[in-house]
């Protein structure tokens, strides 16, 4: 190539050199170019390794719909490009990403933004990128297109054990990071952060995987404001909506820890708008020991693990208590022959961050005060 383009130049000399080396300039820029491109590569959303409830829809492109479903690609060089998009121009959402192990920050998408998505690095080399939906499925999902680097490909999250967090808000990590919109303002998306929820953050320091099944507002029977739906109504739809006809897969994954954590809501008082019931024990019990056959059905080697929670205050927290005692006696007659059921009761929290969630700083309190319950029941022989 340097020879030829040599060899245009003497000729470019000629009595109509001037057009040459007009013509000769235009041929040289798209070489360079090309040259300068010659190792981009592109990541197709249908080559990614998600963990979380997603899917590949008829368009062929990625649709992130859990909390904190993430997927995790290497590539060379100082920045990466992704092409993500929502279903609505007036919807916005959030992304937030690691880059070698090093949490960066959330990223808002805009419904009507036609730009791109460019993450740099901050240097060269081969680096490794981990991207995570930081909002809930009720949020709508995210919808990746595709990815472009040099030399990138595919980053699968490894065959560690799996943990499922089932939960509510708190389990969601909303209304916990109000770093960019102060409580009270925005919308509520704006304030959740997936990522620093104890669930994520504790199977980090275990090195273990997750996924997170949670939905705002959710209880066992009812929700925090209205008689329904219920986890055990949405679990099994895709994205924990009732009038969603699509199920999830269950067969994608076999956790060796489903987590429950719900109660809060259905203890509950209401909005102080529509009518609230009073509470009932007995109906909470039976619901509840219904989705955890239901659980079992799906898992049936999966250890299950039932969480207060640290919300609950008082009167109400002795009952949550006493009810989830009475739920293990139940799951334990029902099996005899397993020894899946475990309980971990938080101590009250007074949190900080809004509408009275745990702030992200309250997030790590819970994660140290689960990492031992959950070590145990990972590895039962180990100490301590």
């Amino acid at each position: 190539m340097q020879l030829s383009l040599s060899l245009l130049y003497i000729i470019a000399e000629t009595e109509n050199g001037m057009k040459l080396k007009m013509l000769i300039f235009l041929i040289v820029s798209i070489f360079l170019v090309k040259k300068g491109h010659a190792n981009i590569d592109t990541l197709l959303a249908a080559q990614l390794k998600p963990i979380g409830r997603s899917l590949i829809n008829g368009s062929k492109k990625l649709e992130m719909i859990s909390s904190a479903v993430h997927f995790g690609y290497k590539f060379r060089g100082e920045s990466c490009t992704i092409y993500a998009s929502l279903k609505e121009e007036w919807e916005h959402n959030y992304i937030q990403y690691e880059i070698d192990g090093k949490y960066q920050k959330r990223i808002r998408i805009n419904g009507n933004s036609k730009v791109p998505i460019v993450i740099r690095t901050g240097g060269p080399g081969e680096h490794i990128v981990w991207i995570y939906k930081a909002t809930e499925a009720h949020t709508g999902p995210i919808i990746i297109e595709k990815i472009i680097a040099e030399k990138i490909s595919a980053v699968s999250a490894g065959k560690a054990p799996i943990i499922e967090f089932i939960g509510n808000s708190i389990t969601c990590g909303a209304a916990s990071d109000p770093s960019e919109y102060p409580c009270g303002s925005g919308e509520y998306q704006d304030q959740h952060n997936a990522y620093m929820a104890y669930g994520p953050r504790v199977s980090r320091r275990l090195a273990v995987n997750y996924i997170m099944s949670s939905v705002s507002g959710i209880g066992i029977y009812r929700t925090w404001n209205s008689e329904g739906p219920s986890m055990p109504q949405v679990y099994e739809k895709i994205d924990f909506k009732n009038d969603t006809e699509l199920k999830w897969d269950f067969k994608k994954y076999s956790p060796k820890i489903v987590s429950i954590a719900l109660g809060t809501n259905d203890l509950s008082t209401g909005d102080g708008k529509a009518p609230r019931k009073p509470f009932v024990a007995d109906t909470f019990v039976v619901k509840y020991v219904e989705f955890i056959k239901c659980i079992k059905s799906r898992y049936p080697s999966a250890k299950i693990a039932l969480l207060s929670s640290p919300m609950v205050k008082g009167a109400q927290r002795k009952l949550l208590e006493a009810s989830l005692l009475r739920i293990k006696q139940r799951i334990d007659s029902i099996y005899p022959k397993s020894d899946h059921i475990s309980m971990f009761f938080f101590p009250e929290m007074e949190p900080h961050g809004c509408s009275g969630h745990p702030s992200v700083e309250d997030h790590i309190i819970l994660a140290e005060q689960l990492y031992p319950f959950y070590r145990k029941l990972l590895n039962p022989q180990r100490p301590g």
